[in-house]
């Protein structure tokens, strides 16, 4: 006698081809965004791909330094000071510019005042107490 075998259900696929899981990384529109608005030119998708990789070498070396600088400090989190030291090991703050003209120049108004505590009233500036 012929016996049957037992059939094999292939799985159903649901036609989504299934993603791979992403490492966490830098938003590619973000970075888009950020390059043409200093770029105020046109730049190739090449060239964003580019720029893509060499931004997320750049945050991953930043995110590392400041854990250095945490870390040496003997903390778990890492301050505005740690900050403040990459950034005059950088060379981008010095006695002459300090952090607050960066914030000023870099970005805008909505997060210069979290960063930055000042009170606005009308045309003048004043400090908060």
């Amino acid at each position: 006698p012929l016996q049957s075998l037992p059939a094999k259900l292939a799985a159903k696929s649901s036609g989504v081809p299934r993603r791979r899981p992403r490492e966490a990384g830098i938003i590619s529109s973000w970075v888009k965004k950020v390059f043409s608005h200093y770029a105020k030119m046109p730049v190739t998708r090449d060239a964003f791909r580019i720029v893509e990789k060499c931004s997320e070498r750049y945050f991953k070396q930043l995110s590392n330094d400041l854990e250095a600088y945490a870390n040496h400090a003997g903390r778990r989190t890492v301050e505005m000071a740690d900050l403040e030291v990459l950034l005059r090991r950088q060379g981008l703050v010095t006695d002459k510019v300090p952090v607050q003209v960066l914030i000023e120049h870099h970005l805008p108004l909505e997060y210069r005042k979290l960063l930055i505590p000042v009170a606005v009233s009308g045309n003048k500036v004043i400090p908060c107490q």
